[in-house]
């Protein structure tokens, strides 16, 4: 009986037009190459928003932002551009010079050919919400739809890059740049 099963399971395969028609009609192919690679760019990776007359001190912050982590998914579709969706994790801290429960934070998504080279860029928005006047809060956001610019099938995804970075001003860069930084957990 253990024989007869495995034989009749392929011949019941083999009685249909091809293996390929199958697993097509399932559309569970596997992809034709693998996934941009995705990530947040350090310098941009996070957010101190000061007070206004600020010595860049723990009390004289607004609010803080991290991206903690990207993840996305690809599908391959023959020689049409390669789709993509990706999950962007936010946290975020509200500090002594916060004015509101809620914050908007502008950030951006790049697909980039390996050799940094953007080849589209797109803003967005993530609000932060602080139930009950809490210190903390985090979100995530999903970005449904984002088009590699394949030339042909040839072309496999992991020769671009899916980047993501928060709006900064030059100050804000700076400040990253320098190496500061403040989480609104250190005091604690």
């Amino acid at each position: 009986m253990r024989i007869i099963l495995p034989i009749l399971a392929l011949a019941l395969v083999a009685g249909c037009s091809s293996t390929k028609d199958l697993a097509e009609s399932f559309d569970s192919r596997q992809n034709a190459g693998a996934c941009p690679p995705v990530g947040s760019v350090y310098d941009a990776a996070r957010i101190v928003e000061f007070g206004d007359n600020s010595d860049e001190l723990y009390s004289d912050i607004r609010y803080t932002g991290e991206i903690t982590d990207v993840r996305s998914f690809c599908r391959y579709t023959g020689d049409n551009p390669l789709t993509a969706e990706i999950e962007v994790d936010f946290a975020f801290g509200k500090g002594d010079q916060a004015d509101s429960n809620e914050h908007d934070f502008g950030y951006w998504v790049a697909v980039t050919r390996r050799n940094g080279k953007v080849l589209a860029k797109e803003y967005y928005t993530v609000s932060a919400k602080f139930p009950g006047n809490a210190p903390l809060a985090g979100a995530t956001q999903k970005i449904d739809r984002i088009t590699i610019p394949r030339a042909d099938e040839t072309i496999a995804g992991s020769n671009f890059e899916i980047l993501v970075g928060f709006d900064l001003t030059e100050e804000e860069l700076a400040f990253n740049r320098a190496g500061k930084r403040f989480r609104m957990d250190a005091g604690s």
